[in-house]
């Protein structure tokens, strides 16, 4: 196995752009092991609906990175406090959905910290109840990966914060993420220690003490990984349009009356639009939503075609943020 240094990348899109490219262009004749450490983000699950997902005004308002992932199963949160690894190796048939296989070396370095962590259900982590690690995988052509997080000290206060959206305001086909109790390692751990340390143990441990051989990634890699991460992970199709088509409806009591606001979203596009409720306005609310319909369902989007549109002429006395808030 060889280890691939990502020069400690923190940007999402990149580092998912690094897996990615190891998995699909380095040799299939050895196994590589990547770590990297995001800065805030948001990470979707493949088959995920992206609005569905993420807490947008919290999101928008921190800065945080939105970016969807090869694999499947629900969305994560990262940040400087997570440390995520990714084993890449050939997909020998007996390996995917072979959860523990890749997961022991990992158990077994927590467990050298007095981390009582073990594999439990089918992919996650945990120390008793409280859940430290998730885990996931993709395959294409004969070659696989199997990632997963580390939750050394991230700040759970924003797990909850970026990650929680309103479940009766989305109907779609989306995979729905499952939220579960979760802990930071730091809590379990016999002696204090910071996560570039914690980062070297489990190096050391997954190479058993052996010299750890390296990948080292040329300007030829370094020019394809930021081709790959421009065309999929900086890609406002890719991390929003994939999601799956969705029904939003919100109905909330303002100022000049109470909306009812409903929005048919299919590929990260508005594609239909009503707006009901007891305001008061000069305007059909017909005029305005047909303004929606090909708009991206995005704040930025959104906020643009509101700029060009008198809120109060249709709906009374309306602030362009309180529509945001309302329908993002």
């Amino acid at each position: 196995m060889l280890f691939i240094d990502n020069q400690n990348i923190t940007d999402p899109r990149i580092n998912l752009a690094i897996e990615e490219y190891a998995l699909k262009y380095l040799p299939a004749d050895h196994d590589y092991l990547l770590f990297y450490i995001n800065e805030p983000s948001i990470i979707i699950g493949k088959n995920q609906n992206t609005a569905e997902e993420i807490n947008a005004d919290y999101v928008a308002k921190n800065g945080i990175h939105v970016v969807r992932r090869l694999s499947g199963g629900g969305a994560v949160y990262h940040d400087l406090g997570n440390l995520n690894f990714s084993f890449i190796t050939n997909d020998d048939g007996n390996s995917f959905h072979n959860y523990r296989k890749f997961t022991e070396p990992v158990v077994k370095a927590l467990n050298e910290l007095g981390v009582e962590a073990e594999l439990t259900g089918r992919n996650d982590i945990q120390v008793g109840e409280r859940k430290i690690s998730g885990n996931a995988q993709f395959s294409t052509k004969g070659r696989m990966f199997t990632h997963g997080t580390l939750l050394f000290d991230s700040q759970m206060e924003n797990v909850a914060s970026a990650l929680n959206v309103n479940p009766e305001k989305f109907k779609s086909k989306g995979v729905k993420s499952v939220r579960s109790r979760v802990a930071n390692i730091s809590e379990f751990l016999r002696e204090p220690m910071s996560i570039e340390q914690f980062r070297q143990h489990i190096l050391n441990s997954i190479f058993a003490g052996s010299q750890v051989q390296q990948y080292v990634l040329t300007e030829a890699d370094w020019k394809r990984i930021d081709q790959i991460s421009a065309e999929r992970y900086r890609n406002w199709d890719w991390n929003y349009g994939k999601s799956p088509a969705f029904n939003v409806k919100r109905v909330k009591r303002l100022g000049s009356g109470t909306f009812d606001v409903r929005l048919y979203v299919e590929k990260g596009l508005i594609k239909s639009a009503s707006v009901y409720g007891d305001f008061f306005g000069l305007g059909e609310t017909s005029e305005f939503t047909d303004k929606l319909v090909g708009v991206r369902y995005d704040r930025e989007a959104l906020e643009q075609v509101l700029d060009t549109l008198d809120l109060a002429y249709y709906f009374g006395p309306v602030s362009k943020e309180e529509w945001l808030e309302m329908v993002l």
